[in-house]
Formats: C-alpha cells, sequence, structure tokens
C-alpha cells in the first residue's frame, strides 16, 4: 500500500461515523435524487449558496494557504447540474437499466483568486445537504463537452477508472483520455459497452463477494489519484462538519478534456 493510500485510509476511518465519502470510495453513500427537475435543481442551488455552506467553502478554498479565509469571498457560479455515473444494474444486465444513474447535483463554487470546486447536494432526511466538496470543475465541464458532442444525451462518469462519456441512441462516445483509452476516440455501441463494463465489474458488484471483501463496488481498484481525501480541510480527518452531515474533500488532478 503506497504513503497516500494509507494516508487515505487512515482518514476514511476516521470519518467513518460521516457520510462524507465520494460515491467512487463507497457504493451509494448518499440518496440518489428521484430525478433532477426544475425543483430539485432549484433546491439544489439553495443549498450551495446558503451562508453557512459558503462560509465553509471558504475554509476549503483557504486549506492549502492560496488564499484567506476572508479573501475567499466564493460564489456560485451557474445552475446546479445533474451528475450520473455508471449504473450497477445496467452492468449486472437488468433488462430495460439505463447506462448510468443519477448520482447527485453539483453546484459550481468560484474563488476570488480563480480556484474552482463543486459542491455535491443531495436531499436527506434533513433535507437537502452538501455532502461532499471536490476540487475542480469536471462536472461542469463534462456536461459542456457532452451536450456539444451528442445533444440530448446523458452525460456519465465511469469511476472505477475516472472516465467521462455521452451517451445516446445507442452510441458511447468519449469525453476525456481515460474513456478514449476504454473505448477508443470513435466511441462504440451501448451492447459493446456493456459487455466491457461487465466483463470489468460484474463480480464487483455490491454484495458480491468482492465488495463483501471491503471493496464495495469494485471502485477503489483502480482509484485515481484525484479520489484521494484531502486532510486538514478544517478540524480532523480532513472532514468538515456542514449541517448533519460531514463533507470530505476530494482532490481531483486536473485532466485535459477531448474535443
Amino acid at each position: 500500500m503506497t504513503l497516500r493510500a494509507t494516508a487515505a485510509a487512515a482518514v476514511l476511518a476516521a470519518s467513518a461515523a460521516l457520510l462524507a465519502l465520494a460515491p467512487q470510495a463507497v457504493a451509494a453513500p448518499v440518496p440518489q435524487p428521484q430525478a433532477a427537475t426544475a425543483e430539485t435543481r432549484a433546491a439544489a442551488a439553495r443549498t450551495a449558496a446558503a451562508p453557512e455552506t459558503l462560509a465553509t467553502v471558504s475554509r476549503f478554498f483557504a486549506r492549502e494557504g492560496k488564499v484567506s479565509v476572508t479573501a475567499a469571498q466564493p460564489r456560485i457560479a451557474g445552475e446546479a447540474v445533474a451528475v450520473h455515473y455508471l449504473s450497477p444494474d445496467f452492468v449486472a444486465g437488468k433488462a430495460g437499466a439505463p447506462v448510468a444513474r443519477l448520482e447527485f447535483l453539483a453546484s459550481e463554487a468560484v474563488s476570488s483568486d480563480g480556484q474552482r470546486a463543486a459542491l455535491w447536494t443531495a436531499q436527506t432526511e434533513a433535507g437537502w445537504q452538501v455532502v461532499n466538496i471536490a476540487t475542480g470543475d469536471d462536472e461542469f465541464r463534462y456536461a459542456r463537452l457532452g451536450a456539444a458532442k451528442l445533444p440530448g444525451g446523458t452525460v456519465f462518469r465511469e469511476p472505477q477508472i475516472d472516465a467521462w462519456y455521452v451517451a445516446e441512441g445507442g452510441r458511447v462516445l468519449p469525453l476525456d483520455e481515460d474513456a478514449v483509452a476504454a473505448v477508443g476516440a470513435g466511441g462504440t455501441t451501448l451492447g459493446a459497452y456493456r459487455a466491457r463494463v461487465t466483463k470489468a465489474y460484474g463480480d464487483k458488484l455490491p454484495g458480491s463477494a468482492y465488495a463483501k471483501g471491503g471493496v464495495a463496488g469494485g471502485y477503489a481498484e483502480g482509484a485515481s489519484e484525484r479520489d484521494a481525501p484531502v486532510t486538514a480541510v478544517v478540524g480532523g480527518a480532513g472532514a468538515v462538519a456542514l449541517g448533519a452531515l460531514g463533507v470530505l474533500g476530494v482532490r481531483r488532478a486536473r485532466r485535459s478534456a477531448e474535443a
């Protein structure tokens, strides 16, 4: 185990009581929204723009000393976007299962010094909550790229390899270099994509012997550096208390997107 992996494991162990784990680390850690309607988008946006949320985001942006807490002055840019991940039901081959499922809604926060972060929001028993803060703007860049490349398609992430795609009409097209490596620059058919992910993850789904061995959903296998928890955000274990939930910041390496 690498030093980074050891440190990440320690952070996660210390944060086990919090619902603050990224979806790629634990299968379904927060309730998935039922749908990305105008109402749910508005609720997510209000939650992201709440004064207490922005106060926490200020501390998040200031965690590495690039800007002070008072100078960060984060703002929410644009509307909340729906974020989809590869569906376990699709991998399992369930009839009629879509390729991706809605995981959360994301709002983009921008610091005064240009830093960007995604605020992941979900509807919990306590109402709408920010359940994670992740550096960068992947969710928003790939949403734009996907809409331009395949209008009306579903943009989704295959978290096991950190690949982003857009799917529509039986086609799956890549949006970043990881996806290109997986399906080729020209993309693939939905059937061929299902065959690939079923072969790769079919024996690692939640409830499998692999998952019961401590790697739920197979997501931790091959997890990228961008998924490693950020330590020392505010307080211990890198967790930022935000309402009833904790927020575990996720450091993500910038990746160049394919046009």
